[in-house]
């Protein structure tokens, strides 16, 4: 099968084309022959960070998410040959991640694709929404709340704007002049210019302060006065990871939140409203570009350049 994968950490210019055996699925897994795997902004850290692959097989296999067509169940799946999936994926177990025509996961991660929604736009939606719902219940946001978000413009910020609207949850958003419809349409209750003294804008029209601050673009210490006494925050990506900024000690009661969207795979509840949400018009696939395998390396160093609204998908079908 093809797949793309590396052997060595670097810039997109690693990326290639490569062969390889097809793998089986065992007891309670599914393998899915893949249409699309989206391109992550952790597939670029992952392949630019020496030793974060360590644990996989070479060569290395990026990718988070995709949609394809179950081709073989293993015993006790709940899915038949030929029914249209979405997954998300772990690219850093040993068998790697989604960038191959065929992969193999557990049942559990996967959820039937609504009818009417093509594989290749579905491959875009499983991982951010996951990490949205994942950032609500890390929050303990709920109806009538009030949720500030940076980097709204963003995948995930798309994403958690639509299920965040979806649960009754309100929410302020920053965004660029030219983003402030598309994030109004994306469910924004409120927009504010994004950049610096963003916190000011969002105290203007959150005069209370927000709930919690879900911080999309890692502004860190600098929107923290967003947030109301006793709120919450959480960034992201964990600290220290490239790109994030150190926090001060919590001021005014406000507690940091950590979560790791991987610590929510196998929760089936979720992937089913991210299916609902998604068939019902709720939640929308962002799709950036599909591009063949081959194109990998400018599907990540367009990425990376900054501006990318959705994802880039790789067209394995």
């Amino acid at each position: 099968m093809r797949a793309v994968g590396f052997t060595e950490h670097g810039g997109p210019e690693v990326l290639a084309v490569v062969e390889l055996p097809e793998p089986e699925p065992g007891p309670g897994e599914i393998r899915v022959r893949v249409h699309g795997a989206a391109v992550n902004p952790a597939d670029t850290l992952l392949r630019s960070l020496p030793g974060a692959m360590a644990a996989t097989a070479r060569p290395h296999l990026l990718g988070m998410d995709l949609a394809g067509v179950v081709d073989k169940a293993g015993p006790g799946a709940p899915f038949a040959a030929g029914d249209r999936v979405m997954s998300v994926v772990l690219p850093v177990r040993h068998a790697g991640g989604a960038y191959a025509e065929y992969v193999v996961v557990p049942a559990e991660w996967a959820v039937v694709v609504p009818a009417g929604i093509a594989l290749h736009e579905a491959a875009t939606v499983p991982m951010n929404a996951l990490t949205a719902l994942a950032a609500i219940e890390t929050m303990q946001l709920k109806e009538g709340d009030v949720a500030g978000v940076t980097g709204a413009a963003g995948a995930f910020g798309g994403s958690f704007l639509q299920l965040a609207a979806a649960r009754g949850i309100r929410t302020v958003a920053d965004a660029a002049p030219q983003d402030e419809g598309p994030v109004r349409d994306l469910g924004a209750t409120w927009t504010v210019p994004r950049g610096p003294e963003v916190a000011a804008r969002m105290r203007e029209a959150v005069p209370d302060g927000v709930d919690a601050l879900l911080d999309g673009a890692l502004l860190g210490a600098d929107v923290l006065g967003a947030v109301r006494d006793g709120g919450a925050y959480a960034g992201l990506r964990k600290l220290g990871e490239p790109g994030t900024k150190p926090l001060p000690p919590a001021p005014r009661g406000i507690s940091y939140r950590g979560f790791g969207v991987h610590d929510w795979f196998g929760r089936t509840d979720l992937m089913a409203e991210i299916a609902a949400a998604l068939g019902a018009g709720r939640l929308s696939p962002r799709v950036a570009g599909i591009v063949p395998p081959e194109q990998a390396p400018r599907a990540h160093a367009a990425l990376e350049a900054g501006g990318t609204r959705g994802r880039y998908v790789l067209d394995f079908s």
